[in-house]
């Protein structure tokens, strides 16, 4: 199974970017598939940007992932 959790395009070289995920953990992507610009939210799969998100989903998106983690700390995970 795989996870994908959004992250920001902070910059760009060619055909790769830094992306920065929550917690301010950075790494790069190849972006050949899509098109983003800096600022713009990703998912990234096997090292490859596979989609571009709004931004208002990507948000929505992340702020699922932060109830689940809470949930999950709740019950004593983690």
């Amino acid at each position: 199974m795989c996870l994908a959790v959004p992250g920001k395009v902070i910059s760009l070289d060619g055909e790769h970017a830094r992306i920065e995920y929550r917690g301010g953990v950075v790494r790069n992507a190849n972006i050949s598939l899509v098109s983003p610009s800096v600022g713009q939210y990703v998912i990234v799969h096997a090292g490859f940007a596979i989609q571009v998100l709004k931004e208002e989903d990507a948000l929505e998106n992340l702020a699922l992932w932060d109830e689940m983690l809470e949930a999950y700390e709740s019950e004593g995970g983690g």
